[in-house]
C-alpha cells in the first residue's frame, strides 16, 4: 500500500485537529494542505518508524510550528509588523491546549501526544491538567442545544452545566432551533446533524448564523463526510459516539477562539 493510500483515511479527523487548533476551516485546512505538500515533496522524512497516522500528525505539528509558514508581511513597517506578531501569538492555541486536543478529542494515547508536541510523556498529564484548570477559569456561555435523541441531549446538558454554562434550551427540529435562537439568545450552538422531523442541523444553524455570529460545534456519527476540505464546513466537530472530555474540550476550544475573534 503506498504512502498515499496509508493516509488517506486519517485526513477528515487532521483537518478536526487543525480547525480546532485555529479556529478556522480556512486556516486549519491551510495547514493541512501544507502538510500534504510537505510530505509530497520530501517523502523520505516522513517518520516511518512510528504508525502512519502519528507520522501524518507530527509532520502537521512541524509545519504547525515553523515560523516560515505564517510570516509576518517584511514590507510592513516594523512597528505594524510587531502588532500582527503579537496579535498571532495571542491566537495560538498553547501547548496545554494541544495536549488537551490531541488526547481528548483526537484519542491519542499520552505517549503519542509527548511524541508529537515533542515533550517528556511524563509532561502531558500535567499539561492537560493545565488546560483543564485555564477552562474552569473560562467565561461562562449560554448554549443552545440542537438533538433529537433524548439520551443524548440530556448528556450533553448535563456536560453543559457541569462546565458552569447555562442550557438556553434544547430543540429537537431546524424550526424549533432558529426560534429558540431568536427568543433567547445563545452564546454557543451544540448542533446534531440530524434532527427528529428529518430537518437539518446544519440548515437550522445556517438560518441563526444569518441573524448573529456564534460559535457552533456540531455533533455526527459520520464526522469524514464533512471534514473533506471541499466546501463550507464545521470548525468544530464532535463525533458520535463522544466522550465526555471531547466534549468539554472542544466546547472550551470553541469559545476561547471566540473570545481571541479569530479571522476565517
Amino acid at each position: 500500500m503506498s504512502l498515499g493510500q496509508q493516509l488517506a483515511p486519517h485526513l477528515p479527523f487532521l483537518r478536526r485537529y487543525g480547525r480546532a487548533l485555529t479556529g478556522s476551516q480556512a486556516q486549519g485546512d491551510r495547514y493541512v494542505r501544507a502538510t500534504l505538500e510537505a510530505i509530497v515533496a520530501a517523502p523520505d522524512q516522513f517518520p516511518r518508524d512510528v504508525d502512519p497516522r502519528l507520522g501524518l500528525y507530527r509532520t502537521f505539528q512541524a509545519i504547525w510550528n515553523s515560523a516560515n509558514f505564517d510570516e509576518v508581511d517584511s514590507t510592513e513597517p516594523a512597528e505594524e509588523q510587531e502588532a500582527v506578531a503579537r496579535a498571532r501569538l495571542s491566537r495560538m492555541t498553547p501547548l496545554s491546549r494541544q495536549a488537551l486536543l490531541l488526547t481528548a478529542m483526537e484519542g491519542f494515547t499520552p505517549e503519542d501526544a509527548a511524541y508529537l508536541i515533542e515533550v517528556e510523556p511524563a509532561e502531558v498529564d500535567s499539561l492537560v491538567a493545565e488546560a483543564l484548570a485555564e477552562i474552569e477559569k473560562q467565561t461562562r456561555a449560554r448554549v443552545l442545544i440542537i438533538e433529537d435523541e433524548p439520551i443524548i441531549a440530556m448528556d450533553i446538558e448535563s456536560i453543559v452545566r457541569d462546565l458552569g454554562h447555562e442550557v438556553t434550551g434544547v430543540a429537537v427540529t431546524r424550526d424549533e432551533a432558529v426560534a429558540l435562537a431568536m427568543e433567547d439568545r445563545p452564546g454557543l450552538v451544540l448542533a446534531d446533524i440530524q434532527l427528529a422531523d428529518d430537518s437539518s442541523g446544519i440548515d437550522a444553524v445556517k438560518d441563526i448564523l444569518a441573524e448573529f455570529n456564534v460559535p457552533v460545534i456540531f455533533i455526527t456519527a459520520f464526522p469524514e463526510r464533512l471534514l473533506t476540505g471541499e466546501r463550507p464546513e464545521p470548525t468544530f466537530l464532535i463525533t458520535k459516539p463522544f466522550q465526555r472530555s471531547t466534549v468539554k474540550a472542544a466546547i472550551s476550544q470553541a469559545l476561547f477562539f471566540d473570545e481571541t475573534t479569530v479571522p476565517a
